[in-house]
């Protein structure tokens, strides 16, 4: 394993964030098509100055407007006084020997993020976050940890995408690394629904990253409104934290089902699938040793699937500092799956990667985070001693 650092202090403290001037400056990178032709519109230029701009900063990973060589030397100048292109900041990279990239990206003075990359023989899928930390209190999950800080901007998310594609690079031929965009990463998407949705319209943009629907997914812990809403604005890849079969034990490993039981959870995935017919939802079911993982547990989870257009994706728990939780056996694992297969329901197990890196999603932010808050206190210390 090798880990690139972006220049830091010799203390792992969070420096502030160079201000845009005025700080009032529009980022770019979190405008849709529509909001950049009203810009240009309402600065008395033809609308289709929106695709060309897009174009040089999300396909061309251009963000000095001076390099924008079809705007009038005018324009440029305008679009440098009031608006910016800003991708939050790298400060720590990290290489697995599997080929993950993870890096940990600075959004404002005291807030970190993180983003992954994982490269597999026919695609390569970046996850990305959507808030600070997080408030669902998912009780295997590392980032709950953290708590909540706050939503990232659109520009924030998109911006993940868009440092992403500068550090990899097209393929031989051209194509970009990054084929699927999940949003899998730090917090519950749903819960920052505006952002998120805005951040959705850039990428699957012709003219910035193009991708199509079936390869961008968001992933819910089952917020049962936002589902709905989705549905109705932006009707992506939809992904579900399951992780267990009943409401009891549910309750426990994600206590959103407090507020938005299975029944009603379910309820919402079927009304999802009616935007489009051919599509399945996928159901993400970490595997936690003793907890979830018996044939009982399988069984249980057929059962409930039954009617449900789905696909069901068996996660080894990634364990963390401080976890209460094992991960399963890989035998029982392998058996839990046998037998979802065997009465008929679609299954994978997700291949553990980033092993050698602080790959638990939130570890490397926590990490950081907290031997910042340990700096301070240390300083506080001697300031009053």
């Amino acid at each position: 394993m090798t880990i690139k650092s972006a220049p830091a202090p010799a203390e792992p403290e969070l420096l502030p964030v160079s201000a845009s001037p005025g700080g009032q400056r529009l980022n770019l990178l979190g405008c849709s098509r529509d909001q950049l032709q009203e810009l240009f519109a309402d600065m008395g230029q033809a609308r289709f100055r929106a695709s060309q701009v897009m174009q040089w900063v999300h396909q061309q990973g251009v963000n000095d407007f001076q390099a924008m060589t079809n705007l009038a030397k005018a324009l440029r100048q305008e679009l440098q006084v009031h608006s910016e292109v800003r991708a939050p900041q790298v400060v720590r990279e990290q290489h697995s020997s599997d080929g993950t990239r993870k890096w940990l990206l600075r959004v404002d003075a005291g807030n970190c993020i993180e983003t992954v990359f994982i490269p597999e023989s026919n695609r390569g899928t970046l996850c990305i976050s959507s808030q600070v930390g997080c408030a669902l209190n998912c009780t295997f999950c590392s980032t709950a940890r953290q708590g909540f800080n706050r939503n990232l901007s659109s520009a924030e998310i998109v911006g993940q995408l868009w440092l992403a594609n500068q550090a990899l690079g097209s393929c031989a031929d051209g194509r970009k690394v990054i084929t699927n965009v999940v949003l899998m990463g730090m917090g519950e998407p749903l819960l920052n629904f505006d952002a998120v949705t805005s951040a959705l319209d850039v990428l699957l943009e012709d003219f910035a990253y193009g991708l199509a629907r079936r390869r961008v997914t968001l992933s819910t812990a089952g917020h049962v409104p936002g589902i709905d809403r989705l549905a109705r604005r932006q009707p992506v890849a939809l992904a579900v934290s399951l992780h267990a079969a009943n409401d009891t034990l549910r309750d426990s490993l994600v206590p959103l089902n407090k507020t938005y039981p299975i029944a009603q959870l379910l309820a919402a995935c079927q009304r999802y699938l009616e935007q489009d017919s051919k599509q399945r939802i996928t159901f993400e079911y970490v595997m936690l040793d003793d907890i979830n993982d018996s044939l009982s547990d399988a069984r249980q989870l057929v059962r409930l699937l039954a009617h449900v257009p789905a696909k069901v994706n068996l996660i080894p728990f990634n364990p963390f500092p401080g976890a209460p939780y094992r991960c399963s056996p890989p035998q029982r694992i392998r058996d839990f799956q046998s037998l979802l297969q065997d009465k008929g329901l679609l299954s994978m197990t997700r291949k553990t990667r980033g092993d050698d890196i602080d790959a638990a999603c939130g570890q490397l932010a926590g990490d950081i985070i907290a031997r910042s808050a340990r700096v301070r206190r240390a300083r506080q210390d001697k300031a009053r001693s």
